[in-house]
């Protein structure tokens, strides 16, 4: 699966809102530890809204491939994966646009591309030596979505549920859903202990293929 061994091991880790893509990154970086592990997070690529009024950035569609920033994406993970370190941007929910903040990345052995549509990009899928779904029953995620988004992003109840249902749900079904495919391992209800573990012995032998 490595096809050249002075590349880091990229773990592509995709799935639905509320499905549990975090909690397999986080078990991984609790694992191996921060030095081993980098972390990029798509959410943080959503593109620049600066030149968008904050009544306009409110109606954004987060669930579409096209609200993201592909190319600085791809050029960032590229770069890790070239041993180089990145500064990643900072989206901030609450004002629907990157914050004026930037999160300093350092390269590492193992890297993990998380998000919606980690799976999406086919250039970014070629950077991937794992690439893993995270399958979760739709009734899970929706919960696990309303009450982050409650807690963490200062929505109202009315407003999680009318998103669910104007865009998070019909472009699950139509762009996310299908990158199950491409999907080397899928996690089904979840993020499973058994399937973390697998997954988290496999890395730990890449540590000790890879050059550090």
């Amino acid at each position: 699966m490595i096809q050249n061994s002075s590349f880091p091991f990229v773990i592509g880790v995709a799935g639905g809102s509320g499905s549990g893509k975090s909690t397999v990154t986080q078990q991984v970086l609790a694992s191996f530890g921060a030095e081993l592990v980098s972390v990029v997070m798509q959410d943080d690529y959503y593109a620049d809204q600066s030149h968008l009024t904050p009544e306009v950035r409110r109606k954004t569609n987060y669930d579409h491939p096209q609200a993201f920033d592909w190319p600085l994406l791809v050029q960032h993970v590229q770069a890790l994966r070239r041993g180089e370190a990145i500064d990643m941007p900072e989206y901030d929910f609450t004002i629907d646009n990157r914050s004026n903040k930037t999160i300093h990345v350092k390269p590492a052995p193992v890297i993990v591309v998380e998000g919606l549509f980690a799976l999406y990009d086919p250039d970014l899928r070629e950077a991937m030596s794992l690439k893993i779904f995270v399958d979760t029953a739709p009734d899970v995620r929706f919960i696990r979505r309303l009450q982050r988004d409650i807690t963490e992003r200062g929505r109202t109840v009315d407003s999680v549920v009318n998103q669910y249902l104007e865009t998070v749900r019909p472009m699950h079904k139509q762009f996310i859903e299908p990158t199950k495919r491409y999907a080397d391992v899928i996690l089904p209800h979840g993020a499973n202990g058994p399937a973390v573990d697998v997954i988290t012995t496999k890395v730990a032998s890449v540590i000790g293929q890879l050059k550090p």
